[in-house]
């Protein structure tokens, strides 16, 4: 299996170096060269198997040669040992034909925690088979930049450091960065939104020479095998409710697209998804785009649900390479006209092809609260905001396919959120109780390219 940028002229890599790798020397995105499919009989085995299992058969056919048989299930049993739950990614009905897919058993009690704790344990076992080490830098609106950490604390081939915009994020999720104790892990705290985080990463990665010299690395949504690991729960859940004889559909609370787009791999290899719901939140601009046809941002408001405050979602640049069937050039040139301009038109037939796939939503601040008030006692379930974003858009996309809206993380996360909605504070679960004794440790630093490398050179080369 081989990996091809999306802007077409960056170097064509095995799976293991474009997971070390992560953001492509052209500034694409890695994808597959081609998305390999699973038969309905082979789908149809993975009916009661164990997460582990399924992970090994979803996965198998994308990394080559890069871990034999045995190894690969080795790590992903590693990656998945401490979840809270045994089912590690159970389904839980809301209403009739609407299912939750709870994805916050992990480390962190968010759904990143199923990508990056198998990237942990991938990047060390690649490294160390190397002889190598790397520094791995990442933005998060949240839930990236704790699941990173947790991942990769202590590690020895590794040193991580991320950026995270000071003050909009919320409390548990800052101090679970912030917490963290091992000498190779830093929490940078950045004057601005998580798109300047983002885009200062990815200037980062443009500057080849600091690249190089600090062997820089990406775990964000940009790195392929992020997508990859969360292809497996789409599996999952859907051979729960009777794939690949039945057809099921997804709507997913997303910002940076990567989640949804795990869903169009999942589809691509033979799943039968009839649909795929983009949920946004107030800063809308994927739900804009699906209607208008054009791609242009607006300032971020901040809102209750912070993983969503985005404006320049990195994974959508996969869709349009899919869109524009795989023609890296026109790829690169919206891109551009993204950078110089703010915004880009989508041409009639693209943006007919992602209509094909994805339908949309948006949830305003007082429909978001509004769900995690209803959610409760109609359906049983307390939300965190980014859910409930998910199951408010969810309703307009009823019907008699089972639809299951993900839930991206547990709502004690964003207590803040969640009492003023329902007057409840949810608690965090015990083995997080002491999160607020912990002393934090961070670093703040302005939104400018030369600062962010010097400190990430002086943790480094300390």
């Amino acid at each position: 299996m081989r990996y091809v940028s999306t802007r077409g002229t960056a170097p064509v890599l095995s799976f293991e170096e474009a997971m070390l790798t992560g953001l492509a020397r052209d500034g694409g995105l890695y994808v597959p060269s081609e998305i390999p499919t699973l038969s309905q009989g082979e789908i149809a085995a993975m009916a009661g198997l164990s997460y582990e299992e399924i992970a090994f058969r979803v996965m198998r056919p994308f990394i080559g040669d890069t871990f034999a048989d045995a190894e690969f299930g080795d790590l992903i049993d590693k990656a998945y040992a401490g979840f809270g739950h045994a089912a590690r990614a159970p389904l839980k009905q809301l209403q009739p034909n609407h299912f939750l897919l709870e994805l916050f058993h992990g480390p962190t009690l968010a759904f990143k925690d199923f990508a990056m704790q198998l990237i942990g344990q991938l990047f060390q076992a690649a490294l160390a088979r190397r002889g190598d080490r790397v520094t791995i830098v990442g933005a998060t609106s949240g839930d990236t930049g704790s699941a990173a950490m947790e991942a990769f604390r202590g590690l020895e081939n590794v040193d991580v450091f991320i950026l995270f915009p000071h003050g909009r994020v919320s409390d548990v999720q800052r101090r679970q960065m912030t917490t963290v104790t091992e000498d190779n892990a830093h929490a940078l705290a950045l004057t601005g939104d998580f798109d300047d985080c983002q885009a200062r990463l990815k200037d980062m990665f443009n500057h080849f020479e600091f690249r190089d010299r600090v062997k820089l690395a990406g775990v964000n949504s940009i790195n392929w095998a992020r997508v990859l690991a969360q292809v497996v729960y789409y599996f999952s859940a859907a051979v729960c409710l009777g794939a690949p004889h039945r057809p099921v559909s997804f709507c997913v609370p997303t910002g940076n697209f990567g989640d949804i787009f795990a869903g169009y791999i999942a589809k691509r290899m033979g799943l039968p998804i009839e649909k795929l719901v983009i949920a946004t939140n107030q800063n809308d601009i994927l739900h804009r785009t699906m209607v208008s046809g054009g791609y242009t941002t607006e300032g971020v408001t901040p809102s209750i649900s912070p993983s969503m405050d985005i404006q320049v979602s990195s994974n959508f640049e996969r869709a349009l390479f899919e869109a524009y069937d795989r023609d890296g050039g026109a790829v690169a040139q919206l891109m551009d006209q993204l950078k110089s301009d703010g915004g880009f038109g989508i041409s009639q037939g693209a943006i007919g092809q992602l209509r094909e796939t994805f339908a949309s939503g948006r949830a305003s601040e007082a429909d978001t609260s509004a769900m995690i008030k209803r959610a409760l006692p109609e359906m049983g379930e307390l939300l965190c905001p980014h859910t409930a974003v998910g199951v408010h858009v969810a309703q307009d996309h009823l019907g008699s396919t089972p639809l299951v809206t993900l839930a991206t993380a547990h709502p004690a996360k964003f207590p803040d959120a969640v009492e003023a909605a329902t007057g409840i504070r949810p608690a965090l679960p015990e083995r997080m109780g002491d999160l607020f004794d912990r002393p934090e440790r961070m670093r703040r630093v302005e939104n400018d390219l030369t600062a962010i490398e010097a400190l990430i050179e002086e943790g480094v080369f300390a």
